[in-house]
């Protein structure tokens, strides 16, 4: 006879489920009149549930952050630059690429001019409201932190007066970078020390589109 293969859930149903378990420990930290910034695309359902669950006066805003990569090379990141601030670099990719920074001032312009282009087309507003609230960046999950890490460059400069960073799931080498680099609060509900893929902790994790960020947002 073969043997019974019982389904186990993975942690999050989906990054809605996601969010709402993200909301009970944001509860604990005491932010003012939080702005949950969701890294699109996947973190905008991941802060918009959470907002949700958190209630009160919780605002939900909208963060773009791209990553760059050599123009012959597109699977490959280098850095990531957000629609303000500078980019932030992967120093062994860079040199394994034998590039600089400098080398990539065009792709930067270009990425960072469609982080922005996407900001807008969201609708969301969102830098103007940052400057002295408690803000939380949410993404549905942290891989290597490049690009969180270029939206966290981007916040600290427009002026809050907290800055947390939450996530459903984390991997270990991105929260120890995370830690070395910027150094500033981190929220993760599930650190799987076999990290593999985000994706592993849903047991929903489609792809989404700019209209699936709008239909989220209400707009």
């Amino acid at each position: 006879m073969a043997p019974r293969v019982r389904a186990v859930r993975r942690p999050f149903a989906d990054r809605a489920d996601a969010g709402r378990a993200l909301a009970a420990p944001l509860a604990e930290l005491g932010l003012r009149r939080p702005l949950l910034v969701g890294l699109a695309r996947g973190g905008v359902p991941v802060a918009v549930a959470a907002a949700a669950a958190l209630g009160g006066d919780a605002e939900v805003g909208v963060g773009v952050a791209r990553k760059i990569t050599a123009p012959e090379r597109p699977e490959a990141g280098l850095g990531a630059v957000a629609s303000e601030g500078e980019p932030v670099w992967f120093d062994l990719a860079l040199r394994h690429a034998g590039l600089t920074p400098a080398d990539l001032a065009d792709v930067v312009d270009a990425e960072r001019a469609e982080a922005a282009r996407r900001e807008h087309a969201y609708g969301a507003g969102t830098w103007d409201r940052v400057p002295g609230r408690d803000v939380v960046l949410v993404d549905d999950g942290i891989a290597t932190g490049m690009t969180v890490r270029a939206a966290l460059g981007a916040l600290d400069a427009a002026g809050p007066a907290r800055v947390v960073l939450a996530v459903p799931v984390a991997a270990p080498s991105a929260l120890e970078r995370l830690a070395a680099d910027w150094g500033g609060q981190v929220v993760a509900v599930v650190v799987p020390p076999d990290f593999r893929a985000v994706g592993d902790s849903y047991d929903d994790f489609a792809q989404l589109t700019d209209d699936d960020v709008r239909r989220v947002l209400g707009r």
